[in-house]
């Protein structure tokens, strides 16, 4: 019980200062579940991530079900999933209430500017460890470069764009990581 509770408690954390979805939460997710809790590698969480992407749902929601469900089972799952949605659930509450009397205040206004412009580094920040992560050779790095110019100019859907480069690396990685352990042998 006290495992569910820390779930609970630890998304809750997350989803109370988490501002701009699940793009921007990756730092909290990597620092917090990774590398003090330790509840997922690093390769899971990118591995969740992308699979979030894929399913229905919020992205956050998404990854942290993943992560409490591979740590302690169903229970884990929902009690990670009620942690990361009831910040949200409170805060939208007060805020319905008294946004429509402060929406037109300009400290309000510059408040939220100054928000989207922190949400914006917080996405980059994820970006960068993402692409530290992920990229591990000029395949993957030909795949995000593709992902990129496709998304960028195309009405593609971010589902199709996951499977297809999960395609792309299934072919091309494990080809050429069998090309060179074929080439390793015959060499020996």
């Amino acid at each position: 019980m006290k495992i569910l509770i820390d779930l609970f408690v630890t998304f809750a954390k997350m989803g109370a200062v988490t501002f701009g979805g699940g793009y921007a939460m990756l730092p909290i997710l990597q620092k917090t579940v990774v590398e003090e809790k330790k509840w997922a590698t690093e390769d899971e969480l990118l591995d969740y991530y992308a699979i979030g992407q894929c399913t229905p749902g919020i992205i956050a929601v998404n990854t942290a079900t993943f992560i409490g469900y591979k740590y302690k089972g169903v229970f884990g799952g929902i009690m990670a999933t009620l942690g990361v949605v009831f910040p949200s659930i409170v805060i939208i509450s007060i805020i319905a209430a008294f946004l429509q009397n402060f929406a037109e205040l300009a400290v309000v206004q510059h408040a939220f500017a100054g928000i989207r412009v922190c949400v914006g580094v917080l996405i980059l920040n994820a970006v960068v460890k993402l692409w530290k992560g992920a990229v591990k050779g000029k395949i993957t790095g030909a795949i995000v470069i593709l992902s990129c110019a496709v998304s960028a100019f195309t009405n593609v859907s971010s589902v199709a764009l996951v499977i297809a480069a999960g395609i792309l690396g299934f072919l091309f990685t494990g080809k050429i990581e069998n090309f060179e352990s074929h080439k390793r042998e015959a060499d020996k």
